[in-house]
């Protein structure tokens, strides 16, 4: 047994942090030094100039999406002005979880899409509370339908995570229940600029203002990369894009 290393950055000048750990040239580095760089490289990079770039992308395209809604065109179309509206929940679910993972490889771009996929599958409940697939029903709604609810938030994405470990899902799927948050939170987070935040079962806050929704959501996945850095999920992404293990 030759014990625990990574291939990762095995050349000293890849890093200065994994070369000031070799012995001789061309040495594998010990696991524990390679997965500490890697957890360090990602909690930096949730703070780069290419991810705060990123951000302010984000707060930006928030800006212009919601004006664009305002177009009287767009206002005097139901369907339109549906479709748009949950594209920007779409678009703003992915453009999150892509600051929050990086785009390192094809598998990220699959992930991405989900993140907007689901960011925008949360307004079926609409048609679900409406009991029809009447739009004007849907967006007619005596109260909000059940996906809006923001206490469910961290109730499915716990479940989902609890479902995961009864399962012994591989790690490749331990950030899906941190995708669904950065999907329902988006989401809610800019139909409170409207409705307010639906707090189960103490009822709806009032409307956020708009300039804390936008500085919301493009702080908001910095924030999810931190927490995932804390409770251990960015050593198992680490691991997962690229750690090689040799015994």
């Amino acid at each position: 047994m030759q014990g625990f290393y990574s291939k990762l950055d095995s050349s000293p000048s890849s890093s200065p942090l994994l070369g000031a750990g070799l012995r001789g040239e061309g040495a594998p580095v010990p696991l524990s030094l390679a997965v500490e760089t890697e957890k360090a490289q990602a909690l930096l990079q949730t703070f780069s100039s290419a991810s705060l770039l990123a951000s302010a992308g984000l707060g930006m395209f928030c800006v212009v999406a919601d004006h664009a809604l305002q177009l009287s065109v767009v206002q005097h179309h139901l369907w339109l002005r549906a479709v748009l509206d949950n594209a920007t929940h779409g678009l703003v679910g992915l453009w999150s979880w892509a600051i929050v993972i990086g785009l390192r490889k094809k598998s990220d771009l699959y992930e991405v899409l989900l993140a907007g996929l689901l960011a925008s599958l949360i307004d079926l409940d609409h048609f679900y509370m409406a009991g029809s697939l009447s739009l004007k029903a849907a967006v007619s709604l005596p109260q909000r339908p059940p996906l809006h609810c923001s206490s469910l938030i961290p109730v499915l994405c716990l479940s989902l995570r609890f479902l995961m470990w009864l399962g012994r899902l591989k790690d490749a799927w331990c950030s899906m229940p941190w995708m669904l948050f950065v999907a329902m939170a988006t989401h809610h987070v800019r139909d409170a600029v409207r409705h307010g935040l639906w707090v189960c079962p103490f009822g709806n806050t009032a409307p956020i203002p708009y300039w804390l929704y936008v500085s919301t959501t493009a702080t908001l996945p910095h924030l999810c990369s931190v927490l995932m850095y804390l409770t251990g999920t960015r050593d198992v992404i680490s691991t997962k894009h690229g750690v090689a293990i040799d015994v």
